[in-house]
């Protein structure tokens, strides 16, 4: 397959040292020191079993230079959603499949705004990683799931090409009958872990062995889930006590990426995370206090070191 990350940050990169070394032809967007690294040194993932390192294909900050792709890996901050769409433009086919892995519920749809609708996907990615330094792609923990499909959920040729080829390089893409259910599901579950260890400058640890931390965790989780069920998202009836499981076997030293980068005083993609979580409430006629505290906590924070207006 002929595959292209917009942009080569943890996702993208994660799945370009995975794909260009089962022998796909991978193109890397990416850009400054990052892209300098990559083109002089290769991409490299380094993880529990050791360092990986490839050359992609194609390593270039302008997508006209690639041209028409297999798919697009596209994995890129919130904010950045409407720019990166329109620089993928010169590399669409009319067959060419754009999968977004972006925290929050809203990306497939806000990628239309951009995309023509043949070109696009829905996503969601179960993975931490972070770019170390330039050129090099860090993965912690041992899990790693890529789900996606096409909007409707309909198995297709091209999803199932990209599927084999994740699952082929040694990572996992397993098929699904309903992604919004599943991309709903990780935001119950990122909407809690991102609003909490952000606001409370904690760790899932501290969560899960402070009751009322716990309280507001579990308070955030029902407030999600019951936005997604209003909007007729088919989430399991016992996402709640599920969510709560998963996130008490979690690493106890986990944090969300939003609290990363609060702690780093970079911008935080709260706008689709808390604020996402208040907006839809809002839309479907329900209320969403926790999570509208939450955002409200985090709010003055949101431009990293050039404060909020």
């Amino acid at each position: 397959m002929r595959v292209a990350t917009m942009a080569t940050g943890g996702i993208g990169g994660f799945l370009a040292v995975k794909l260009a070394g089962s022998g796909h032809k991978v193109a890397t967007i990416a850009r400054g020191a990052h892209l300098e690294a990559i083109v002089e040194n290769g991409l490299t993932l380094e993880d529990s079993s050791g360092r990986e390192v490839i050359r992609p294909w194609i390593a270039t900050d302008d997508p006209a230079e690639v041209g028409e792709v297999d798919a697009i890996i596209f994995g890129v901050k919130g904010d950045a959603l409407e720019t990166a769409a329109q620089a993928c433009l010169p590399m669409l086919g009319p067959d060419s499949v754009v999968v977004p892995f972006l925290n929050g519920v809203e990306a497939s749809d806000r990628l239309l705004d951009v995309l023509p609708e043949q070109n696009v996907a829905n996503g969601m990615a179960q993975i931490s990683t972070t770019i170390s330094s330039p050129g090099i792609i860090k993965k912690t923990g041992e899990f790693n799931v890529f789900t996606f499909a096409e909007r409707d959920s309909r198995p297709s040729e091209r999803i199932g090409a990209l599927q084999k080829a994740i699952n082929d390089a040694g990572s996992s893409a397993p098929e699904t009958d309903d992604i919004e259910r599943d991309v709903w599901s990780k935001f119950v579950l990122f909407s809690a872990i991102s609003g909490v260890t952000a606001a409370a400058r904690c760790t899932l640890g501290d969560i899960v062995s402070t009751p009322e931390l716990g309280e507001l965790f579990r308070g955030v989780v029902s407030e999600t889930a019951a936005i997604g069920r209003e909007m007729g998202v088919a989430l399991r009836p016992d996402i709640e006590s599920r969510t709560w499981t998963t996130v008490s076997s979690l690493p106890k030293n986990m944090r969300a990426s939003t609290a990363i980068d609060l702690e780093n005083d970079r911008p935080l993609e709260i706008e689709w995370i808390s604020g996402a979580a208040v907006r839809l409430a809002r839309k479907v006629g329900i209320d969403a206090p926790v999570n509208a505290a939450l955002y409200a906590l985090l709010l003055p924070h949101k431009r990293g070191g050039q404060k909020s207006a």
